[in-house]
C-alpha cells in the first residue's frame, strides 16, 4: 500500500499555488498598483486596536496592529497635527490634564515565538511615558499595572515582583522537639512589589518596595500604600503626601498583612482592612478600620472576629467610598473558606487507611437538586470563592448594614443615597438549565437594609433603572414600560395609552420578547428617555405624560434613533439631562444600511439632520470636558479612521488618521445591497460584494456567508485578518462575488425555514445575472455552520460547503455541555438560538426533523466539516457524528480536527492552516482548479518528534 504524502504547511502554500504571496505588501502606492492581495497582504494589514482622547480634547493617542506583527502606538496633537510614534505601543491612556500619554509594550511576536514556555513566563510588559508637548518618551520595565493620578501630575507604576517563589525564613521547632523545618511559604498574594511615584511635574520620583495594594485620593492629594513582608516581619500603612513625597507610617506591626485600601474622594478618611499574616491566606479574617486625617484618629469598624450577626472580612474584602465620603462599601462573608488538601500516603499503614485512601479519590457527584450541574458550578468556583456580600458604613454614625446576603447577593453600587437595586438569579438557578436567565429585583434601604421586591422573575436581558436621586424605578415588562414611585410604593403604566410597540419586533425565538432598552434620566428625575425600535420617547415621572422626541421620523423614515456622545465630566455619576439640552443622535437606516448623526433637544420634539453619508458611523469617544467628538467612518471599501469635530458639528469633521492607504494599494471590490421577497412574501435584504474588476452581465463563482441578519454589514469594512471565517477582500481579489443574505427563522422550524430563506436569496442572486448557478459554494460557522450542514440535506443548489462547528444531532446535543460556562445546552433549544420552543420529551419529532444527520443519505454536496478537539460551545461529537453519518451515507465528506482547539480557533497556525485549507476547497469547487492532494488523499497520521 503506498503511503499517503504528509502536507507541511509550506506545502499547502505551494499546492493551492500561493507560493506568490509571500512577498511582503507597500503600502502607500497609487490606487489598486497591486494587481493580487494576499495571505501576506492580510497578515500585515493594520487595524486600530484602541483610541484615547484627553478631556479637553486636544490630544488623540491610539494604537495600530497588524493582524500578524507587533503594535504601535501614536499620539497625535490636534492643534497642530504633530505626531509622535511608540514601537510597540498599545492601549493608550492620556493623562487628564492632556500633558502625558503612556502606553503599555508588550513583548514582541519574535521574542514570544521564539520562547521555550518558560522563557515565555519570564517575558513582562514594559510601559513606555509620553510628554505630549516634546515627544520625550520614558521606559519602565516589568510593569503590572499603572495609572495617573486625578490631575495628571502624577504617575503610578507598580512592577512585576522580581521573585515569586519568595518564601518565608524557615522557623526551628522548640527545644526538645525533632529537628525539623517547618518550610512554610508565603502566599503569592502577600508578596509585595517595587512601585514608583512620579512628579511629571518635576520628573522627582519615589521608590517604595514590597507593595501589595495601592489607592490614591480623587483630589491628587494623597498616596495610600499597604507594605508588607513577612520575611522581614514588616506590615505597614503608609500615607503619602503627593506634593512633597512626604510619608506617614500609619501602621507598623510585625504579624498584621495590610490588605486591601480606599482613600475617600476628598482625602479625609482612610480606610484599610489587616489580618494576621500566620494565618492561612483562605483562612485569615480581616479587621476593618477607619482613619480620619484630619484628626489622626483611628476607628476599628469590625475586628477580626464576626461581628453579631456573624458577617467575616476575608481577603477579597474590596473598599469603596461614596463620591461624597459619607459611606464606605466593602464586602463581607458568612464563613471564611476553608483549605482543602488532598492527602498523602507516608507510611505502610497508611496503605490500608480507608479514609485516607478515599480522600484521594476524584469524585464530582451531580445530585438532582443541585442548583447549578456540576460543570457550571466548577466553572463559577474561582468567581464563588472570590464573592463577598456588599455592606455599608455610614461614616458619621458609625452604624454598619449588611446589604447583600446569600437570598440577595448582588447589589449594583451607585451614588444614590437611600436605595440601591439589587438583584438574585438564586430562585432560578436550577431553571437556568432548560428556561434561561432570570432574576428577582429588589430595592435595599441604605439605612436600614430592608428590602422591597420590585420584580419576580424578570429575564436577564431586561434590567430596570434607577433614577440619579433615587426616587423612581423604571423598567420594562412584557411589551410595556412602567414607572415604579419608590416613596409611594406605586407603579405606573407610561404606555397604556401608546399603540407603538416597545417590545422588540424582529425577536423569532420561543421566549419574551425583549425591549429595545432605556437612554439617560433628566436631572432632578424629572423624566426618562425610552428606545423603541425606532424613535427615543421623553416621559415625564411626575404627570406620567410622554412624547416622541424624534417627532416619528424614526418610524417613518425607518431610521433607528439613539443617544449618543454625552460628556462625562465625573465618571462616578451617570450623565443626566437638563431641560432644552441639545442632543447628538446616531440613526441607523433599515433601508440604506448607513448610519447619520442628527441633532435633537431636551423636551422638543423634532430632529435634524447633521451628517448622512453612505457610510458606518461609530461613536468612540466624547471629551469629558469639552465639545469635541471621536468617531470613525467606514464603507466596505474605506477603511474606519479617526476624525474629530465638534459634537454639534459632526458633517464639519477632520480626518486625524489615513490607514486607509493600505486598502487604497490593494485591489478591493464594492458592497451593493439586494432585495428580493421570499417564499412567503416577505421583504429580505442581502449584501453583494463584487469584485474590483466586475463585469455586468459575467457569472462569477459566488461564496455564501450569512448567520442572521447580514444586510446591516453593507457598510462595514471587511475584518482584515485571517481566522475561522473567509476573508471577504481576499476572495473578492480573487473574482469571486461574496453574499450576505438576512435569514428570518420560525420557531419549531429553524432548518427549514433557513434554507427557505438561503434558496430565495441565492435565486434572486441567480436571476440577477451574477452568480453562475454551477460555482456557488456555502459557508457558516457556529449556528450558521448548524444552518449549512442542514441546507445541503435540503437542497442541491450548493457545489461546495464548508460548515465550522456545526450542530448536527438535535437529539443529542439537547443534553450536551457548553463547557466553556458549563452551562446544559438545553436552555438553548427550549428558549435561545436553536428556536425548537419545546422539550426533547415533548417535541422528539421536531429535534429529528432539524438534525442534519437523519438526512445525510440526501447529501449531494461535497462538505468540509472543521471542529476544535475543545470546543467550549458546540460539542466536538457533534462533529464526528456528522462525518461518520455521511462517511457510512458513502458522501463526499472530510473533517478537519484542529487539536486543542476552542469554538473559535486561537492558535494563528491553525487559523491560516484553516483559511489555506478553505480557499483551496472552494476553489477546487468553485473555479475548478486542481484539488490539493489532501482532498483527494487525505492526510497520514504522524507525530512530530520530542524536541531536545
Amino acid at each position: 500500500m503506498k503511503a499517503k504524502t504528509t502536507l507541511t504547511l509550506p506545502s499547502l502554500l505551494k499546492t493551492s499555488m500561493l507560493a506568490a504571496m509571500l512577498t511582503l505588501p507597500s503600502f502607500g502606492y497609487a490606487a489598486n498598483s497591486k494587481a493580487d492581495l494576499t495571505l501576506q497582504d492580510i497578515m500585515h494589514f493594520e487595524q486600530i486596536t484602541a483610541q484615547s482622547l484627553d478631556p479637553q480634547g486636544k490630544v488623540l493617542a491610539y494604537s495600530a496592529k497588524p493582524d500578524r506583527g507587533d503594535s504601535r502606538g501614536v499620539v497625535k496633537i490636534l492643534s497642530s497635527g504633530k505626531e509622535y510614534a511608540v514601537a510597540g505601543g498599545s492601549e493608550p491612556v492620556i493623562s487628564n490634564d492632556g500633558a502625558y500619554s503612556a502606553f503599555w509594550v508588550k513583548p514582541s511576536l519574535l521574542d514570544t515565538e521564539k520562547a521555550s514556555k518558560a522563557e515565555r513566563k519570564k517575558l513582562k510588559n514594559n510601559l513606555t511615558l509620553v510628554n505630549n508637548q516634546t515627544g520625550e518618551q520614558q521606559t519602565f520595565t516589568r510593569v503590572k499595572e499603572f495609572a495617573f493620578s486625578e490631575s495628571g501630575q502624577y504617575l503610578l507604576v507598580w512592577h512585576e515582583s522580581e521573585d515569586a517563589k519568595k518564601a518565608e525564613k524557615p522557623q526551628e521547632k522548640e527545644a526538645g522537639e525533632a529537628a525539623e523545618i517547618d518550610a512554610k511559604k508565603t502566599d503569592k498574594a502577600d508578596l509585595g512589589s517595587s512601585l514608583a511615584v512620579v512628579n511629571l511635574a518635576n520628573n522627582k520620583q519615589q521608590n517604595f518596595a514590597d507593595i501589595t495594594a495601592w489607592h490614591w485620593s480623587y483630589d491628587s492629594r494623597y498616596l495610600a500604600l499597604a507594605q508588607n513582608n513577612s520575611d522581614a516581619a514588616l506590615h505597614k500603612l503608609l500615607l503619602i503626601r503627593l506634593d512633597s513625597f512626604n510619608q506617614a507610617e500609619l501602621v507598623n506591626s510585625k504579624t498584621q498583612q495590610i490588605g486591601n485600601l480606599a482613600l475617600s474622594r476628598k482625602g479625609e478618611y482612610l480606610a484599610y482592612t489587616a489580618g494576621n499574616a500566620a494565618t492561612e491566606l483562605n483562612e485569615r479574617a480581616y479587621q476593618l478600620s477607619l482613619y480620619d486625617l484630619a484628626s489622626g484618629k483611628f476607628q476599628r469598624i469590625q475586628d477580626a472576629s464576626a461581628d453579631k450577626d456573624g458577617w467575616l472580612l476575608n481577603r477579597y474584602a474590596t473598599l469603596t467610598f461614596s463620591a461624597d465620603g459619607e459611606r464606605l462599601f466593602f464586602g463581607r462573608v458568612p464563613q471564611l473558606s476553608h483549605s482543602f488538601t488532598i492527602p498523602k500516603i507516608k507510611q505502610q499503614d497508611d496503605l490500608y487507611n480507608e479514609t485516607l485512601v478515599t480522600e484521594q479519590r476524584g469524585l464530582h457527584i451531580w445530585h438532582g437538586d443541585d442548583p447549578l450541574i456540576k460543570p457550571n458550578e466548577i466553572n463559577h468556583y474561582k468567581q464563588e470563592v472570590k464573592r463577598t456580600y456588599l455592606a455599608v458604613l455610614h461614616v458619621k454614625s458609625g452604624s454598619v448594614v449588611q446589604l447583600a446576603d446569600t437570598k440577595v447577593p448582588d447589589v449594583a453600587l451607585s451614588q444614590q443615597h437611600r436605595f440601591l437595586l439589587a438583584s438574585s438569579d438564586v430562585p432560578y438557578q436550577k431553571m437556568i438549565t432548560w428556561a434561561g436567565f432570570f432574576r428577582d429585583w429588589y430595592l435595599v434601604d441604605l439605612n436600614t437594609g430592608n428590602r422591597q421586591q420590585v420584580l419576580v422573575q424578570q429575564p436577564e436581558a431586561s434590567k430596570p433603572t434607577l433614577s440619579p436621586n433615587g426616587q423612581f424605578v423604571a423598567y420594562y415588562q412584557q411589551g410595556n414600560i412602567f414607572l415604579y414611585d419608590i416613596a409611594n410604593h406605586h407603579k405606573t403604566q407610561l404606555n397604556s395609552t401608546i399603540k407603538t410597540p416597545f417590545a422588540d419586533e424582529d425577536h423569532d425565538y420561543p421566549s419574551p420578547a425583549p425591549g429595545y432598552g432605556f437612554g439617560p434620566w433628566l436631572a432632578d428625575d424629572d423624566g426618562i428617555l425610552v428606545y423603541d425600535k425606532y424613535d427615543i420617547w421623553q416621559f415625564d415621572t411626575r404627570s406620567h405624560q410622554g412624547f416622541m422626541l424624534t417627532a416619528g421620523a424614526g418610524r417613518k423614515q425607518r431610521v433607528r434613533f439613539r443617544v449618543e456622545a454625552l460628556a462625562q465630566p465625573d465618571k462616578a455619576f451617570e450623565p443626566t439631562l437638563s431641560d432644552k439640552q441639545p442632543l447628538l443622535l446616531q440613526g441607523y437606516s433599515e433601508v440604506t444600511k448607513a448610519d447619520g448623526f442628527y441633532a435633537a433637544k431636551v423636551g422638543t420634539a423634532g430632529v435634524k439632520p447633521l451628517l448622512n453619508k453612505d457610510e458606518k458611523l461609530s461613536v468612540l469617544a466624547r471629551a469629558s470636558h469639552s465639545d469635541k467628538l471621536l468617531f470613525s467612518q467606514q464603507r466596505y471599501d474605506l477603511f474606519p479612521d479617526l476624525y474629530t469635530a465638534n459634537v454639534t458639528q459632526p458633517q464639519k469633521a477632520v480626518k486625524q488618521t489615513d490607514l486607509d492607504k493600505q486598502r487604497r494599494a490593494l485591489p478591493w471590490g464594492k458592497a451593493e445591497l439586494l432585495h428580493w421577497r421570499d417564499g412567503d412574501g416577505r421583504n429580505m435584504d442581502g449584501v453583494v460584494i463584487k469584485p474590483a474588476n466586475y463585469q455586468p452581465g459575467k457569472k462569477y463563482p459566488v461564496m455564501v456567508y450569512y448567520y442572521r441578519f447580514m444586510s446591516q454589514r453593507l457598510h462595514a469594512f471587511p475584518d482584515m485578518k485571517i481566522n475561522h471565517r473567509p476573508n471577504f477582500a481576499w476572495y473578492a481579489a480573487d473574482d469571486y462575488v461574496i453574499f450576505l443574505p438576512d435569514i428570518r427563522f420560525e420557531v419549531g422550524y429553524p432548518g427549514i425555514s433557513s434554507v427557505k430563506a438561503l434558496t430565495s436569496a441565492v435565486n434572486k442572486l441567480i436571476d440577477s445575472g451574477i452568480a453562475d448557478p454551477k460555482r456557488i459554494g456555502l459557508q457558516g460557522h457556529s449556528w450558521s455552520g448548524y444552518q449549512t450542514a442542514f441546507a445541503v440535506t435540503q437542497t442541491n443548489m450548493f457545489a461546495a460547503a464548508v460548515a465550522g462547528a456545526p450542530v448536527s444531532n438535535m437529539t443529542s446535543a439537547y443534553s450536551g455541555i457548553r463547557l466553556g460556562s458549563g452551562l446544559a445546552r438545553q436552555f438553548q433549544y427550549e428558549t435561545g438560538q436553536s428556536r425548537i420552543g419545546e422539550s426533547l420529551m415533548d417535541a422528539p419529532q421536531k429535534y429529528i426533523e432539524n438534525s442534519p444527520v437523519f438526512y445525510v443519505d440526501r447529501v449531494q454536496t461535497p462538505l468540509l466539516i472543521m471542529f476544535g478537539d475543545r470546543d467550549d460551545a458546540v460539542p466536538y461529537e457533534q462533529g464526528i457524528e456528522l462525518y461518520l453519518a455521511m462517511r457510512r451515507a458513502g458522501k463526499d465528506v472530510i473533517m478537519l480536527q484542529y487539536e486543542d482547539e476552542p469554538h473559535h480557533l486561537k492558535k494563528y497556525p491553525n487559523k491560516l492552516d484553516y483559511t489555506i485549507r478553505m480557499k483551496q476547497y472552494f476553489d477546487h469547487y468553485l473555479q475548478g482548479k486542481p484539488a490539493a492532494k489532501w482532498i483527494t488523499d487525505g492526510e497520514a497520521y504522524r507525530e512530530p518528534s520530542k524536541a531536545d
